[in-house]
């Protein structure tokens, strides 16, 4: 994740702005057609069977090698990285008997989180946090059947090593139970993987929220909206989420078991904690402009009060010298400035500037204008 840059330019503040996904099937095309990304990779297709006693893990050259291991073993997840071969994509649809309309979906990767039930498996939508771009996400799809789930990314790259990591040292009962079990622990990986990425933001709120106060400068405006561009963008990512957790955990859906859906409620609640926490991340977001907008005023009063009390001892000194330089002449008139004929005359009208401007100052200090108060009140 980016770090503050007080020193933001418009150039620099430009890499923030809002992607816009573009769909790619022409307005009119018959449901289902699949149009893949120029720029999507090949795909790369690991598959993990396991049960309670092993487990093969391998990188699938061919559909045969998936089918192999589909059969062998009582759980299959099959994860594809890259969308860009629309061959294989159909090939491995035609295998699992996917839906045409959710394979538009998986190769479309502008979907909103959601969750749609068919005759023989769940198609399930989230995104998760791009690891090496935040706060981008990335689509994630699921299909969850009878003992195989399939996930679909964008490129290689996720959050599920640790559920991995637990697969092959049977760790926990991830290996006891079914595919619908895994379905749940790849969504809760997907879901605590905002976590990290608000904690840094919160960190990120805290300290600009400390040099706004300290010294407030014109570029921490542009950081401050691009924080709340960046939140935003979380923002759509994580609140779709919470209603297909929800549809999930209610749904009556065979290929999900009662004792699954009392864990997807509990990922239910850590989407309500990370929704609680990006909600007040954005409020501060927000007020940070305020107290951007209450610091500049209030150094500005300050600079207006410094400049006042300046004028305010210079209006009687300038009058003292635009009197005595009147130059009248005291020969032709004893009225006529007589102190200009005094022996001390210059001394005593210095002397009279510095004292109005001391009884000026100490007035000043008494009634708490100099930036501390007097030893009275200054109400007094």
């Amino acid at each position: 994740m980016s770090q503050i840059r007080t020193g933001a330019t418009d150039a620099s503040a430009t890499d923030y702005r809002i992607r816009v996904h573009r769909r790619r099937t022409p307005p009119g095309s018959s449901p289902g057609t699949l149009i893949a990304d120029p720029g999507a990779r090949r795909p790369v297709v690991r598959v993990i069977g396991y049960g309670t006693a092993d487990l093969e893990e391998s990188e699938a050259a061919s559909l045969d090698d998936i089918a192999r291991i589909r059969g062998k073993w009582p759980v299959t997840w099959v994860n594809v990285d890259g969308l860009g071969d629309l061959e294989f994509l159909r090939a491995l649809g035609e295998m699992f008997g996917l839906h045409r309309l959710a394979l538009e979906d998986v190769v479309n990767v502008h979907q909103r989180p959601k969750v749609e039930e068919y005759e023989d498996h769940l198609f399930i939508v989230s995104r998760m946090v791009a690891v090496n771009d935040p706060p981008h996400t990335e689509q994630i799809a699921m299909f969850l059947g009878d003992g195989y789930l399939l996930t679909f990314q964008e490129r290689s790259g996720d959050c599920f090593d640790p559920v991995r990591e637990r697969i092959r040292r049977h760790r926990g009962q991830i290996r006891e139970v079914g595919a619908d079990y895994l379905a749940y622990a790849l969504l809760d990986a997907v879901i605590d993987g905002y976590f990290p990425v608000l904690e840094a933001y919160g960190e990120e709120l805290e300290i600009l929220e400390d040099r706004v106060l300290a010294a407030p400068h014109r570029d921490h405006v542009v950081t401050i909206h691009e924080l709340k561009r960046n939140l935003l963008a979380l923002r759509r990512a994580i609140w779709p989420q919470r209603e297909m957790i929800s549809a999930l955990a209610r749904n009556a859906a065979k290929q999900i078991t009662e004792p699954t859906r009392l864990y997807l409620r509990d990922c239910y609640d850590h989407i309500i904690q990370l929704i609680d926490i990006l909600e007040t991340f954005r409020e501060v977001a927000s007020g940070l402009v305020d107290v951007y907008l209450s610091s500049v005023s209030a150094r500005m009063n300050e600079i207006m009060k410094v400049l006042t009390i300046i004028a305010t001892i210079f209006i009687p000194l300038s009058f003292i010298t635009g009197l005595y330089g009147m130059n009248f002449r005291t020969d032709l008139s004893p009225w006529n400035m007589p102190e200009l004929s005094w022996y001390f005359g210059y001394p005593l009208a210095l002397g009279l500037m510095a004292a109005v401007a001391g009884v000026l100052l100490y007035f000043f200090w008494r009634r708490g204008w100099l930036g501390g108060r007097g030893p009275k009140d200054v109400n007094d």
